[in-house]
C-alpha cells in the first residue's frame, strides 16, 4: 500500500515584491484534501514560495504525515532545497534553515519541480487569498471539476432530456477511483462536521458525475 502523501505549495506576490501569498494541499492516502492559504503582507515571490513550504511541512507534520512528496513549481525552491543551488538571499535564508529543519523530522521526503499547470489548485487558493478569500484549515473542500471539463454534467433526471446511462461494470483507471473517493470523503466529512446542509448533495452528485463521465466510466450523452 503506498503511504506516502503528496503536498502540493505555491507562493504568489504581485509586484515582487507586494501584496503576498502562500499556498498548501496536502492529500493523504485514503483522507480527505487538506487545504491551507492566507496572505502574508508585503514580500517577494520567493519568500511566499517557501514560506509555503515551511506552512506546508509544519501542516503535514501536525496530521502525523511521515512519508511526504512535496511538489513545487518553483525551480529556485526545489534545486536549493536540494542541495544543487545555494542560498545567497537572507530573505530565504532563515526560511530555508527552518525549511531543512522540519523536512529532517520526515522518514522520507522528496522536493520535485512541476510544471504552473501541474500546480493549478495551489495556484488558484493562493491566488483565492490575495483576492480575500482565504482557505482556513479544516473548512470542508468538495474538489472542483477538473480542467476542461466546463462545470462538468448535470445529474441523471434532471430535466425532461436527460436519461440515466449505465455505467462500465468496473472502474479500471486508478485516477478515476482516486478522484472519486475523495469527493466523497470530502462531502462524507463536511456533512459530519457541519450537517448535511454543509455541501448540497446536487453540487457533489455532479462532481462525482463529471468525473465518472471524463474517466469513461459513464457514456456521454449524444447531441442530438
Amino acid at each position: 500500500m503506498n503511504d506516502t502523501a503528496k503536498m502540493h505549495i505555491d507562493g504568489a506576490a504581485r509586484g515582487n515584491p507586494g501584496p503576498a501569498a502562500y499556498a498548501v494541499v496536502l492529500t493523504r492516502p485514503g483522507e480527505p484534501v487538506i487545504e491551507e492559504a492566507a496572505a502574508i503582507g508585503t514580500a517577494t515571490n520567493n519568500v511566499a514560495e517557501y514560506t509555503a513550504l515551511v506552512e506546508g511541512l509544519e501542516l503535514a507534520a501536525e496530521f502525523g504525515v511521515k512519508k511526504l512528496a512535496v511538489f513545487s513549481d518553483s525551480e529556485l525552491l526545489v534545486k536549493q532545497m536540494n542541495g544543487e543551488y545555494r542560498v545567497k538571499n537572507p530573505d530565504l535564508l532563515e526560511l530555508y534553515q527552518e525549511a531543512k529543519r522540519l523536512a529532517v523530522g520526515f522518514e522520507k521526503i522528496t522536493i520535485t519541480h512541476v510544471r504552473r499547470e501541474q500546480n493549478a489548485r495551489a495556484d488558484q487558493i493562493g491566488n483565492d487569498a490575495l483576492d480575500g478569500k482565504p482557505r482556513k484549515r479544516g473548512e470542508p473542500f468538495i474538489p472542483p471539476p477538473r480542467a476542461g471539463e466546463g462545470g462538468g454534467a448535470s445529474p441523471p433526471g434532471e430535466g425532461k432530456s436527460r436519461k440515466p446511462v449505465a455505467p462500465a461494470l468496473s472502474v479500471t483507471d486508478s485516477s478515476v477511483r482516486d478522484d472519486a473517493l475523495v469527493i466523497l470523503l470530502s462531502a462524507a466529512q463536511a456533512w459530519a462536521a457541519h450537517g448535511l446542509g454543509a455541501v448540497p448533495v446536487e453540487a457533489v452528485w455532479e462532481q462525482l458525475w463529471s468525473v465518472l463521465e471524463d474517466g469513461h466510466v459513464l457514456k456521454k450523452k449524444k447531441a442530438k
